[in-house]
């Protein structure tokens, strides 16, 4: 039989694909701008014939209706990153988070830890192979196919056909909905004042010919904008967005000086607006992995001058990071921030660097603190990290004692907070 015949077999509308779906099974949902809502929304109109479903993804967009106050009979959400639609319903506790690295979410199933019985997925019209691309969202939904019981894939044309290990056979899914519908777009707004100073200072601190990560925020995209003139750029991230274009089209960004994928932009997915997915398509400086292989610090390590930019909540003044809670609040999860500044200390003049303002509360509350907040998780421990970076500096932790430590965060504090951080240190013999 060929792929086109096993293709057209397959073919159905997504209210007749989602039967499949039964309960007590665990649902991953393709995330991020690829999230198949038409997929979504037929399988939330089937509620009252579902119990305990449990639908698990990584920031996945759109209503996010299956974490809606009244659902709890029906689904149960497990968020690996808590993104804003299911913020509320996991600090109600109607939902639930998964505090683990982005780079071994994908171990969950591959050792046995998790069974993925359904994979709703969003892919390319298959090619002259019957092979369909999972387009600008490899992430962790590629592994996940090939381990679940059923595969519903909305294909759709507004789909990037990507380069990469990106692709999945017609064979492989269980369910074929042909729907067409713009992918979901995250524009991430244009960073202020605050963020280009401190953009600026992580560019002013990095070599020509490094290779570059990027997290979610104004503060990677003002990075990105203080890079214009540089030379030999190259990128090794788990996610991209718009900001990497003029920086390719000029060639700042080329890849010529990477030690691993040279002349490759190398991501597992992307988070923007339709010119970055147009960017995207058929490109062949691009290619999409996995996340296991994104975010292994092993992988990571093998570019040399490997350069992590990452944002955060805040500070302690002995150098613990939280950036996934504030107080009892879940605020969003690891991600591949620890991933990343493992494994550009690792690299051969790596440098990675947490940034974010020194205040928040419009100025009345520094990020800087003489303690966490009572109830905040650590998501880079003092071990880990390196540079931080608020618009009044940026200083490298690693290697010094809490001393120094402590010196150095109160002199990139808001100076309105400097006093107070210090008398803080003092009382409890940190200076």
């Amino acid at each position: 039989m060929s792929w086109i015949d096993i293709y057209q077999r397959k073919k159905t509308t997504a209210e007749e694909a989602v039967k499949a779906i039964k309960s007590g099974d665990t649902v991953l949902i393709h995330p991020g701008c690829c999230t198949p809502e038409h997929l979504v929304d037929a399988m939330v109109a089937r509620k009252d014939q579902l119990e305990k479903v449990r639908v698990v993804h990584i920031l996945a967009e759109g209503k996010a209706e299956y974490a809606k106050p009244g659902m709890e009979p029906h689904f149960r959400h497990e968020a690996f990153f808590i993104g804003h639609n299911v913020r509320k319903a996991v600090n109600e506790g109607r939902a639930d988070a998964m505090h683990i690295f982005l780079g071994e979410v994908e171990d969950l199933w591959l050792t046995g830890a998790m069974n993925i019985d359904v994979v709703l997925l969003t892919v390319t019209p298959p090619d002259e192979h019957g092979f369909c691309s999972l387009g600008v969202g490899v992430d962790i939904s590629l592994s996940a196919a090939h381990r679940a019981k059923t595969v519903i894939a909305q294909v759709n044309r507004y789909m990037p056909r990507v380069h990469g290990d990106c692709f999945i056979h017609v064979s492989k899914l269980t369910h074929i909905v042909e729907h067409d519908a713009p992918l979901m777009e995250m524009p991430q707004g244009t960073p202020d004042e605050t963020s280009m100073k401190i953009g600026k200072l992580i560019a002013d601190n990095i070599e020509d010919g490094s290779t570059l990560q990027m997290g979610i925020g104004a503060i990677p995209d003002a990075f990105l904008s203080a890079l214009e003139g540089r030379r030999d750029m190259g990128i090794h991230t788990e996610m991209f967005s718009d900001g990497v274009i003029p920086l390719v089209e000029s060639g700042v960004i080329n890849g010529s000086k990477k030690t691993l994928h040279p002349g490759k932009m190398v991501a597992a997915f992307v988070l923007g607006t339709k010119k970055v997915f147009d960017f995207c398509d058929d490109n062949p400086i691009i290619e999409f992995h996995p996340n296991k292989y994104t975010n292994d610090p092993f992988i990571i390590a093998q570019n040399d001058k490997m350069v992590s930019v990452n944002s955060a909540l805040g500070i302690d003044l002995t150098g613990q990071v939280f950036a996934d809670s504030l107080g009892f609040m879940f605020y969003s999860g690891f991600g591949g921030q620890v991933d990343f500044v493992r494994g550009a200390s690792k690299s051969k003049g790596g440098k990675p660097f947490i940034a974010f303002p020194a205040t928040a509360k419009e100025g009345t509350a520094s990020r800087i603190c003489g303690h966490l907040p009572i109830g905040t998780g650590v998501t880079t421990t003092r071990a880990d990290v390196h540079w931080v970076v608020t618009e009044y500096g940026a200083v490298n932790l690693w290697g010094k004692p809490i001393r120094e430590r402590a010196k150095l965060l109160i002199s990139i504090a808001a100076p309105q907070f400097r006093e107070e951080l210090e008398r803080f240190a003092k009382e409890h013999k940190y200076i």
